[in-house]
């Protein structure tokens, strides 16, 4: 097994801490870049309630079997969540088959998420809250919610709308980072799909699996304050 130790580890141990060490460091810098877009959004929401308000519920009202595209991805990322975690667990007890199968299962609920919003952003692009000017032309019921918010807080209508565009570009950026970082993921258990079926991973080298788990937890956490955010705080 000498082969998998890089040369510049005196073992696999002190490989594994390096590992584990520099994927904690990412997403340090992670949560900096996460944490700026949620304080953003935070002010922004202080400033023009009224509008977020409006957003908020447009957001929600995007439902399948009577529940919100957000729960349902909730549900999805929690359960990959649960898969990652018994991933590691048979990876350490090397257990190849069951190994291979958590990893698809995994692939193939970070994929479901990704249809889930694909399905909302597509909904949204109907609905004409698509920031940009071609883009941003809210249909007629969304119009006349704003009027209505507009006349109750005594806000101009023009900029009411300017405000909630602003949600929706604020929205957008953070539904489609968190959504990269989800592509890049799959891609990466794919590769460690690769590897299971090889039968790279043994009692003593399976650290990759280890620290994918914590970068796929970090993502589901950073969903856990984006679901309430956008979605249930009105």
């Amino acid at each position: 097994m000498s082969d998998l130790v890089a040369h510049q580890f005196q073992d696999a141990d002190q490989q594994a801490d390096a590992d584990t060490l520099g994927m904690w460091t990412f997403l340090a810098t992670e949560v900096l870049f996460f944490g700026g877009l949620i304080c953003a959004y935070a002010i922004y929401r202080h400033l023009y309630f009224v509008a977020w308000h409006e957003g908020s519920t447009v957001v929600n009202g995007f439902r399948w079997l009577g529940v919100s595209s957000g729960a349902w991805n909730t549900a999805v990322l929690l359960t990959s969540s649960l898969t990652v975690v018994l991933a590691v667990r048979v990876a350490k007890l090397e257990r190849r088959s069951t190994l291979v199968v958590m990893l698809a299962i995994t692939i193939a609920l970070g994929i479901g998420f990704l249809a889930i919003k694909a399905a909302e952003y597509t909904h949204e692009y109907h609905e004409g809250v698509m920031p940009g000017f071609s883009l941003f032309h809210p249909d007629e019921q969304i119009t006349q919610d704003l009027q209505k918010a507009s006349a109750g807080s005594a806000i101009a209508e023009s900029t009411l709308l300017r405000h909630f565009q602003l949600f929706w570009v604020i929205y957008f950026f953070m539904t489609g980072l968190h959504a990269i970082h989800m592509i890049v993921g799959i891609g990466l258990f794919a590769y460690l799909l690769l590897q299971a079926t090889r039968g790279k991973f043994t009692r003593e080298h399976h650290a990759s699996v280890e620290i994918m788990g914590l970068y796929w937890h970090f993502v589901d956490l950073v969903w856990i304050f984006l679901f309430p955010l956008l979605y249930l705080v009105k």
